[in-house]
């Protein structure tokens, strides 16, 4: 194989995963989007959460 048949090789992978890469958003890609919402949403409560206590407890820094 000569070197323009291995690049033509390889441009033609490349192109096949980028085809692959940008089909639908199947279930997984779906499933980790909830989990990483839910993940932020726990997050943002405990945070808010430790800033209410920190108030309550007329800290300075109410930062968490």
């Amino acid at each position: 194989m000569n070197n323009s048949n291995t690049y033509r090789s390889f441009a033609a992978i490349g192109a096949a995963f980028m085809l692959l890469g940008a089909c639908s958003e199947g279930p997984a890609e779906k499933t980790g989007k909830k989990v990483d919402s839910a993940v932020t949403d726990v997050t943002n409560s405990i945070e808010d959460t430790c800033e209410d206590v920190k108030d309550s407890l007329n800290t300075e820094d109410k930062d968490c």
